[in-house]
């Protein structure tokens, strides 16, 4: 397993360059693959440190490394990170005039340029790609990669073309970078950019520090005015499903005493750039928006994520929550529920242009899924995780490990669900099943005969919606496993075999849709309150000013200048001089260089108070 020495270039870049001392689990490996010419895919949670998966390798070899980002705003803050670590990183977008963008290209043709960020159109044009061909490109790496896959949350056409690059640029190592990504999405991305011949790594998916809450919708306007005024000064994302209520959201919240700003297609590009960067900017800020303010979202001090609506599936739920905690920082995940929204979604599904049966069929057993998460009678995190392929124990950081519902004793109805699935074969959804547990008289169960199976009609005393429910339950309990990239049917996992054979206890939750949970967390900014002396917690505030005044005059984000860590650690440490600063968490040689004297004097300031 190829790893990197102890005195290597990539170390030294780590520490030189990015201001870190030891690299983050997950990216050692990957980049030490890279560096060996192999493709990789690699799935790394929000905030893992991913970007530094291909920027490594970028510095340490001798020539250009293309990246494809699907987001203009994305590509502009990277490159500007990137400038002030002193890396010589550039992008060709549409947001550029002609002249900057052939300014730019000739830095990349003469050499000058070490990454080039670039969409998949842009990229994938004749002329561009001819262009490209004459240069010594060392690395194509491709973030938001889940955005080729047809059965990822964000698919978008355009990356499709990437397929072509492996025979484009034949020898070249491929890098792929995505935070979301089921096994069936992972194998897809695989085979259209590999043929399947790159390697995979999955360095987890769980994102500890992100509480997570599902409650029934009752009155969606008066739960969010509850929730929000519980977390004052916070920055949030608060997600609906229309436009209308995406509106109807913000202007709820303004009048409530709440900066507020709405975000969907509807707004002309100028204003939605514009809210955009108000929330990017500055503190306290609430976004309400639709799934369109999305990819490329990184402010890192996101205090929660709050759904008024099912999102589509637990992929999109999982992308969607990932915006929240970036920084680390106690973080939560908040989603109303209703029976309607199952409905909405269903028919989203069922009228979706150019989705075929398979496509459709796909769909709804991810939606399942996520329902199943919504209706989870155990920990919340183990169901999520469990999707994605991970087992985990209780979290104690979910509103049923910090508040438990009332459970029935349902090892019967367990016993009985995991019988009739085994002895129909494992290949069945949940409507037959139920079906069979009922004793219906269905043409199905006649034609293949299941009526004379020992499970068949031994649920007949529940109701339909019950055995649907426990089925549910113990889908997000890991004793049964959905089968999405085959054809839906329910599989026993290891746990529910020992179940089913050994026994056990198995308590659910009846009609779980209409229970309300209560949380008993404080919320994130509380916990997230680091623990400063008042006069620290002043330097704080005057270091983070200070910050906020270098990202105006550059025109950038105030994390790109510094993290909300490097600023804690200054308070903290309080560097005296360039030797102490440059210990300083993310601080490199070119921020050393930029910033070591006016935060030094800011320092000395409090220190001589």
């Amino acid at each position: 397993m190829p790893s990197l020495p102890n005195h290597s270039t990539a170390r030294r870049i780590l520490s030189d360059v990015f201001g870190y001392a030891s690299f983050r689990p997950g990216q050692e490996e990957v980049i030490a693959n890279i560096l060996e010419g192999t493709s990789v895919l690699t799935v790394m949670p929000t905030g893992s440190g991913k970007s530094l998966c291909f920027q490594i390798p970028a510095l340490v070899k001798v020539g250009l490394t293309v990246v494809v980002s699907p987001l203009v705003a994305l590509m502009e803050d990277q490159v500007a990170a990137l400038k002030l670590e002193g890396v010589a990183a550039e992008t060709i977008n549409s947001s550029r005039n002609r002249e900057t963008n052939v300014e730019t290209w000739r830095s990349v043709a003469s050499g000058a340029t070490r990454l080039l960020y670039i969409s998949p159109e842009r990229l994938m044009t004749e002329r561009m790609l001819a262009a490209l061909q004459q240069l010594d490109i060392v690395q194509i790496a491709i973030d938001e990669a889940h955005c080729i896959s047809r059965w990822g949350p964000s698919f978008r056409p355009d990356y499709e073309s990437l397929t072509r690059l492996r025979e484009l640029f034949p020898g070249v190592p491929l890098s792929a970078f995505t935070a979301t990504a089921d096994e069936a999405t992972r194998q897809e991305i695989s085979m259209k950019l590999f043929q399947g011949q790159g390697r995979t790594f999955v360095t987890g998916f769980d994102r500890p520090n992100i509480s997570l809450a599902v409650e029934t919708r009752h009155d969606w306007k008066h739960q969010l005015i509850d929730f929000v005024r519980a977390r004052p000064g916070e920055s949030g994302i608060v997600y609906c499903l229309s436009r209308k209520n995406t509106e109807a959201a913000a202007e709820l919240l303004v009048k409530n005493g709440f900066r507020a700003l709405p975000y969907h297609a509807g707004l002309d590009s100028a204003q939605r750039a514009a809210n955009q960067n108000i929330f990017m900017n500055e503190p306290g800020v609430v976004m309400t928006a639709t799934i369109a303010f999305g990819m490329g979202i990184d402010k890192p001090d996101v205090r929660y994520v709050f759904h008024a609506n099912l999102p589509a599936n637990m992929e999109a739920y999982y992308q969607e929550l990932g915006r929240a905690g970036r920084d680390g920082a106690p973080a939560e995940a908040f989603m109303l529920y209703g029976l309607d929204d199952i409905r909405q979604r269903r028919i989203f599904i069922e009228e979706a242009d150019g989705g075929d049966e398979d496509h459709k069929r796909r769909e709804h057993k991810r939606l399942d899924a996520l329902i199943a998460y919504c209706e989870a009678p155990q920990c919340r995190r183990r169901a999520m995780l469990s999707y994605f392929g991970e087992d985990t124990d209780a979290c104690g950081n979910c509103d049923i490990c910090l508040d438990p519902p009332v459970l029935e004793d349902g090892a019967v109805h367990a016993k009985n669900a995991l019988g009739a699935i085994e002895q129909t074969g494992q290949r069945f959804g949940a409507v037959h099943v139920i079906d069979v547990l009922l004793g219906a008289d269905t043409e199905k169960i006649r034609s293949l005969g299941h009526q004379r199976l020992p499970a068949y009609g031994l649920g007949s005393e529940e109701s339909k919606d019950t055995w649907r429910s426990i089925i549910r339950q113990l889908v997000a309990a890991g004793y049964l496993r959905l089968d999405i990239a085959g054809h839906g049917g329910l599989n026993l996992t290891l746990n529910g075999r020992s179940l089913l054979e050994d026994g056990g206890e198995f308590r659910f939750r009846r009609d779980a849709a209409r229970l309300k949970t209560k949380s008993k967390r404080a919320p994130a900014a509380a916990r997230a309150t680091v623990d400063l002396s008042e006069a620290d917690a002043g330097l704080l505030a005057a270091l983070k000013e200070l910050r906020m005044e270098f990202a105006r005059q550059r025109g950038v984000p105030a994390y790109v200048i510094f993290s909300d860590r490097s600023l804690i650690d200054m308070a903290e440490t309080k560097p005296a001089d360039d030797i102490a600063f440059a210990e300083v968490f993310g601080v490199g040689a070119a921020k050393l260089r930029d910033f070591a004297t006016p935060f030094l004097a800011r320092i000395a300031e409090f220190r001589e108070a």
